[in-house]
């Protein structure tokens, strides 16, 4: 499907492109210009080039020349140590004395000429003798030498046997002998060595080929000459590790290389780090190769030129341009070698290169600076029309800012371009205004925002907005711009406010305008007045239909907003119509419900003022706040649905009437039962004063038994097994009933007596004194079963609590039985179950998304930190702290209310030390609690809402000791 989201236009018939004239006049004048420089710059180029690349030429020449004289300075003085060793008679006996010889002639020949690494004599009978520096760690690793060694001599004789022997001596630097070494059958012979038998050929120096040295893998040659006398051949070993560093000296470039080589590609010298010896068939280290080099420049330069010349060769190697040459090496006698010298063409040519480029760049500079006036005139006009152009473009793309336009002297573009501003003001405007329409949620700060954006739309002076109100004739002032001069005295407009075309100040400067604000059914919200300077724009009919569009949308946010307050107000209405019902239902509950959200505001508020300590990241924006506060208000909701009878149960046989008096009318039957039994055993003749003992002992036993069950009726204090075992003995002494029990009775009760009795008793029955019976018993209803534990399939909200077996057992032994307070466990469930109501009513409502979290918080405020609490058994690591605020200041309410005709209140510090043990034992959290003991919101609540006499004082410090767990509590 095709897209002409990007075709606001119709396709305009194809044309030749238009050129415009400074284009054309530039292009000529550019392009005539830019080839006169490209000629000049070109021939420039070339010839620089071609000088440059002859003395580059002459430069590696000379580098040639002065690594060859180098390498020549290095062997004559080898040379000039042979031939005087070689003339010296002392030579023929040095095998005899190593210590002297050491000392007197070879130890100074070495100190005189550092780059010899070994001086050795061959002699005619096969022995052999040398002297070694040990200056590098390979030469004393191949031969094990002392820490401390500095030289060693190694004299091979060869025995009378045939045998060889040789002997190792190591010298320090002052030529004191360390350690001394014999090796025997040692494959050596001189006189078959290369250097031996060509210097018995010859009476002068003879020169080897380079060559690796076999104890320090040093590439270097060795210098041999025959004794005047012929009995022995004096040689030495030179290294040319020096003749690489010289090289390096002589780069040209940075990247530049030199090698010295041989015609077959052995390496001899590099001017950067040296390759790895090679090794032979033999086992002998061997010369590299260029290619053991990372080196490929080198090595093409080698393959590219396989005879030595004068002339410079380019070539191209790894995409980088080079220029090398190889040159003749006559630095060693007899030997063919040949010196390589290569460098990248671009660092070589690199100044010409910058060169061509600062020349191009003045010949740039000379030819803007030479276009004649008019083009730059024109060239002014036509960056006016572009930019313009550029700014209707981003228009046209929904991009509306306005930025600063540049400076022009052309009237028509400068009031073409203030229009453009105007537009995109306007345009800007309207979409901040629908912005703020959307985002902004408090209809002053809406009002606010609004106004002023509009005023600036329209380019008013000033602006207001009136709103009206249920019950008032009269608008209101909503919100003002500028001052507002519309605004009257005392923000209040009258009934009969003028047309919208009426004026202010006919003969003035300014106009005032009015626009009304009506809601789609017609209602009047509000009025906007603004005020406008007297011009044409302002008083225009387009003006008029613009701004009463925007006011439209004006009007239609004003009744949102209102719709919404007054939704959210009807809100917290029913909510607080709902808590009064339930603090008013019960007396005992007092105004529990109205207090405890103040108490929790107040909490919170403190909380989310930290700045510091465990709650300095705690922060409750407007929409957190208000979730809380109703969930605050709605804590206890389920309430509702909680039986009258159990939540205001005072004694033990109370249900809908306290029983107790039902109990004393048997004990007046069993009284009267007494007499009767008295009055009879007088008319049988029974003695008088026996008689009266009878029946006094039996009144006092009734009344001391009612008295008993009286008391254990109260619930005040824990109930001993004793005191139980007493009820049974009680409960089992009867009374005669003579009347029918089933008579006047319900249509339900008389079904339930028929199940639970289905055979009634003759009369008069024996009742006993007390009794459970199956009658006292209410079964659940299988289908209104609350579905409160944890395996239960209904159960879709986590609950987690203990069912008891039936919803009401209101038998008189199992009510009185209870040990402690007056509730059975039956009796509890339905007290507790109210917060199960609260979390199965709240979670029904459709709580919108800022509201999602009102159910938890306002369900889980009897949760405790240990997980031991109600209806989940939410653990304390699971409740946020809202919910923990409410679980604390719900306690704390409750401790503290004097409105509750079952107890009397609790001073604070009764109240505070509670919740400290209740922290110790894991039902509040510790750390809140400490934060609330510290804090000053309990002495603010506790002058508000407590009487005097319960504010005492509190130990502080003491109380955090036990709610730290540092105090054990008080038996």
């Amino acid at each position: 499907m095709r897209d002409d989201t990007h075709s606001p236009m119709p396709h305009a018939p194809r044309s030749a492109r238009a050129w415009p004239i400074r284009h054309i006049i530039a292009g000529i004048t550019v392009v005539a210009m830019a080839l006169v420089a490209v000629v000049l710059i070109s021939l420039s180029w070339f010839g620089s080039k071609r000088a440059f690349l002859d003395m580059a030429q002459i430069v590696a020449l000379n580098a040639s020349q002065l690594t060859a004289e180098r390498s020549r300075r290095m062997i004559a003085p080898g040379e000039a140590m042979l031939n005087a060793l070689a003339s010296n008679p002392f030579i023929l006996t040095l095998r005899d004395h190593e210590e002297r010889m050491l000392r007197t002639t070879l130890a100074p020949a070495l100190a005189a000429n550092p780059l010899v690494s070994a001086l050795y004599v061959g002699y005619r009978n096969g022995d052999f003798l040398s002297l070694r520096p040990l200056q590098d760690k390979k030469t004393r690793r191949h031969f094990q030498a002392p820490p401390q060694a500095d030289y060693l001599i190694s004299m091979l004789t060869r025995l009378e046997d045939g045998s060889t022997r040789q002997r190792l001596f190591f010298y320090d630097a002052h030529h004191e002998l360390l350690a001394q070494r014999d090796q025997t059958e040692i494959a050596f012979d001189p006189r078959t060595r290369p250097w031996y038998t060509r210097s018995m050929t010859s009476d002068d120096v003879v020169i080897s080929g380079p060559y690796v040295f076999f104890t320090n893998h040093q590439i270097g040659i060795s210098l041999s000459r025959p004794t005047r006398s012929g009995q022995a051949v004096v040689g030495a070993d030179i290294t040319l590790t020096d003749l690489g560093k010289g090289l390096a000296s002589l780069r040209m470039a940075p990247s530049a290389e030199l090698a010295l080589t041989t015609r077959a590609g052995a390496l001899i010298a590099y001017s950067g780090e040296a390759a790895p010896t090679s090794i032979q068939t033999d086992g002998q280290p061997g010369l590299p190769s260029l290619e053991d080099l990372d080196a490929a420049a080198l090595s093409r330069l080698w393959k590219t030129t396989p005879s030595p010349g004068d002339s410079i060769v380019l070539y191209e190697e790894n995409g980088r341009e080079w220029l090398g040459a190889a040159f003749p090496f006559d630095g060693i006698q007899g030997l063919d070698l040949q010196l390589l010298v290569t460098a990248p063409a671009d660092e070589l040519l690199g100044d010409l290169a910058r060169t061509r480029m600062h020349m191009v760049l003045i010949s740039s500079l000379l030819i803007l600076l030479l276009l004649p006036l008019g083009w730059r005139t024109g060239s002014s006009v036509g960056h006016v029309l572009e930019r313009l152009t550029e700014r209707a473009r981003r228009m046209s793309q929904f991009d509306f800012s306005r930025p600063g336009s540049g400076p022009t002297r052309l009237r028509e573009a400068r009031e073409l371009d203030q229009v453009m501003n105007h537009v995109s003001g306007t345009v800007q405007a309207f979409l901040e205004i629908s912005q703020t329409l959307g985002s902004e949620p408090r209809i002053e700060a809406m009002l606010a925002q609004v106004l002023e954006k509009l005023v600036k739309a329209t380019r008013c002076l000033d602006g207001a907005v009136y709103l009206s109100e249920d019950g008032r004739e009269s608008l209101l002032l909503a919100a003002t711009f500028n001052g507002g001069k519309e605004a009257l005295e005392g923000g209040v407009w009258p009934e009969h406010w003028p047309p919208p075309d009426a004026g202010m100040d006919e003969d003035g400067p300014h106009e005032r305008i009015t626009f009304e604000l009506r809601s789609r059914r017609g209602h009047l919200e509000g009025l906007l007045v603004l005020t406008h300077a007297r011009d044409p724009e302002h008083t225009s009919p387009e003006f008029l239909s613009f701004t009463n569009q925007l006011t439209g949308m004006l009007a239609m946010s004003i009744e949102a907003r209102q719709f919404m307050q007054a939704q959210k107000e009807l809100l917290d209405a029913i909510i607080r119509v709902l808590a009064d019902a339930i603090d008013a239902k019960s007396p005992y509950t007092g105004g529990h419900c109205e207090r405890v959200p103040q108490l929790a505001i107040m909490l919170a508020d403190q909380i989310a003022a930290e700045t510091s300590g465990p709650y300095a990241d705690f922060a409750l924006n407007e929409d957190e706040r208000y979730e809380f506060r109703l969930a605050a208000w709605l804590h206890d909701c389920g309430k509702v649905t909680s039986p009258e009878h159990i939540i205001d149960k005072a004694t033990k046989l109370e249900v809908i009437h306290n029983r107790i008096h039902e109990i004393r009318m048997r004990f007046e039957v069993l009284w009267r039962d007494a007499e009767i039994s008295h009055l009879q055993a007088r008319l049988a003749g029974e003695d008088e004063e026996r008689a009266a003992a009878a029946l006094n002992a039996r009144h006092a036993q009734l009344q001391d038994d009612f008295r008993f069950v009286a008391q254990c009726n109260i619930g005040g204090e824990f109930l001993s097994d004793e005191a139980i075992a007493r009820l049974y003995r009680i409960a089992e002494t009867t009374w005669l009933r003579h009347f029918d029990d089933s008579i006047g009775l319900s249509s339900a009760e008389l079904a339930k007596l028929a199940i639970s009795r289905p055979h009634p008793p003759e009369l008069p029955a024996a009742e006993p004194l007390l009794a459970d019976k199956p009658e006292h018993i209410v079964p659940w209803d299988e289908a209104r079963k609350p579905a409160v534990e944890r395996d239960d399939p209904r159960n879709t909200l986590g609950f987690d609590m203990k069912l008891p077996a039936c919803r009401q057992n209101a038998g008189e032994l199992h009510n009185l039985t209870i040990r402690r307070g007056t509730l059975t466990e039956e009796d509890r469930f339905a007290i507790n179950d109210h917060m199960v109501q609260t979390l199965s009513m709240l979670t029904q409502l459709p709580w919108p998304r800022h509201l999602a979290r009102v159910p938890d918080i306002a369900a889980n405020h009897h949760e405790r930190m240990d997980g031991a609490g109600y209806p989940r058994r939410i653990p304390g690591e699971r409740l946020q702290l809202t919910e923990r605020i409410m679980a604390l200041v719900d306690v704390f309410e409750a401790l503290t209310a004097a409105d509750r005709p079952y107890k009397p209140p609790k001073t604070l510090s009764e109240s505070l030390r509670i919740m400290a043990f209740m922290c110790r034992d894991g039902h509040l959290d510790p750390q809140l609690y400490l934060y609330f003991l510290r804090s000053p919101v309990w002495m603010a609540y506790a002058r508000d809402f407590m009487k005097p006499a319960q504010i005492d004082a509190v130990d502080a410090e003491a109380l955090a000791r036990i709610a730290e767990g540092a105090q054990t509590p008080q038996a």
